[in-house]
């Protein structure tokens, strides 16, 4: 049975011909122990089957170490939004309610390879001098 209605997916492919370069969701999960992360690895296949410029590859957070030292994963469910770069976008959880709203966002985000930041954030941001690792927690109210 599909996770996304006949409506949603609808929207999604609305919101999906604003991709500009392809976009591989890469999503690490463990079924044995973590069996929502599966729930989150067949979420992203059917996301990535919507739009020909979005690509799913799973990941085994056991067996396949390398590729999640190589993507810095450390728990799962996790997805890699990887672009022409990485940009270092991850998204841990489930994207439920508002975080899938965010999955979407950061789904086009890097697809353009670039947010949609305003000049004087982005100015803000310039001036750091080292780099800074932001982590944004929310929980289902």
């Amino acid at each position: 049975m599909a996770l996304l209605s006949d409506e949603i997916a609808g929207e999604l492919r609305e919101a999906f011909a604003g991709l500009v370069n392809p976009v591989k969701l890469s999503v690490a999960s463990q079924a044995l122990a973590d069996p929502v992360s599966e729930e989150v690895r067949r979420l992203v296949e059917e996301l990535a089957a919507l739009h020909e410029k979005l690509t799913a590859e799973p990941v085994n957070f056991v067996l396949d170490q390398e590729r999640v030292a190589a993507l810095g994963i450390e728990r799962t469910p996790a997805i890699a939004i990887l672009g022409e770069q990485d940009y270092g976008v991850r998204f841990y959880g489930t994207p439920a309610g508002y975080e899938f709203g965010s999955l979407v966002d950061g789904i086009l985000d890097v697809s353009r390879g670039s947010s949609l930041l305003s000049e004087e954030t982005r100015s803000a941001l310039a001036t750091l001098d080292r780099d800074v690792r932001l982590r944004v927690f929310s929980t289902p109210t």
